[in-house]
């Protein structure tokens, strides 16, 4: 019993310490200006269409959610951090979209088994600390028959890199977590959902950003808005040292990723079938960010 509660402790210290971590800054910042083209290929890429019901899992201020709910879908938008879900509909309201905006852990999803046509992330569920339990419940949600929809940073893409280059400079995981970029990597998503799905879609696409003209616009502004950068830089607030030389390492990682004002952003795009329906569902060719701007 002791153990189990420790576990259980454990856990949702681990929830509220990722919950403020997102709040810090200005995600929605990110969401609009840099990774906003993102939503509309996932919705795209899932075939969302009228009366599908949808759920957007760890949706941030919903640059996937709102543009599902625009292509017509009956969308819950479900997220850690409220902060995030507050934005989220003032922006709706102002783009008239309907939707509803829940607060909900990926890992443990307060919703029925099958309840929805579609259930997608979008370069969100990566971050929650325990894979298999989040694809667990991402299956578990979705009918059978029904679309699962996955937008991911890859490892050896520009954030995946960001992420190997902060590494040094954070504080260790807690035990057990697993590191975001591999829902990157399709064999581990792959394995992570097995034989529960079929008509497997994945593709590596990248995305145009043109937002930062020099390497330290890209520094600064992730040091102002993006909740795992500021986490980052505020391990090592107390050593200047690590602090200059971290700032050189964003910036060489940025400099050599512009060219012409601009970088390509990778990421990996995973569209699968829920098993146990008839066929019939075939993922859409999809549209490629990488003439739009920002992600």
């Amino acid at each position: 019993m002791t153990h189990t509660t420790d576990a259980r402790d454990a856990d949702r210290a681990l929830k509220a310490k990722h919950r403020t971590m997102w709040a810090l800054g200005d995600y929605p910042a990110v969401a609009k200006e840099v990774v906003g083209a993102l939503g509309p290929v996932l919705v795209e890429a899932c075939g969302v269409k009228t009366g599908d019901r949808v759920l957007d899992v760890a949706a941030g201020s919903g640059n996937a959610a709102i543009p599902a709910a625009l292509a017509g879908g009956d969308v819950i938008a479900s997220d850690l951090t409220p902060e995030l879900l507050d934005v989220g509909r003032r922006d709706a309201a102002a783009r008239g979209a309907e939707l509803r905006w829940e607060v909900a852990d990926a890992e443990a999803l307060p919703f029925a088994d099958g309840e929805f046509d579609t259930v997608m992330s979008c370069v969100g569920v990566m971050f929650a600390p325990h894979h298999q339990d989040t694809a667990d419940e991402l299956l578990r949600v979705c009918r059978a028959g029904g679309i699962v929809g996955l937008i991911s940073w890859t490892p050896e893409g520009f954030i995946g890199r960001m992420f190997t280059t902060m590494k040094p400079y954070a504080p260790a995981p807690p035990p057990g977590a697993q590191p975001p970029p591999l829902w990157g990597q399709e064999e581990h998503v792959r394995a992570l959902l097995g034989d529960r799905v079929d008509g497997v879609d994945a593709r590596r696409q990248t995305v145009r950003v043109d937002r930062f003209a020099k390497p330290e616009d890209f520094r600064e502004f992730f040091k102002a808005t993006y909740g795992p950068t500021i986490a980052v830089y505020r391990n090592i607030a107390e050593a200047p040292e690590k602090t200059a030389a971290l700032d050189r390492a964003l910036d060489e990682l940025a400099g050599d990723a512009l060219r012409d004002g601009a970088m390509e952003w990778e990421y990996l795009l995973f569209t699968a079938r829920r098993s146990g329906a008839a066929p019939g569902w075939a993922p859409s060719a999809g549209t490629s960010a990488a003439a739009g701007p920002g992600l």
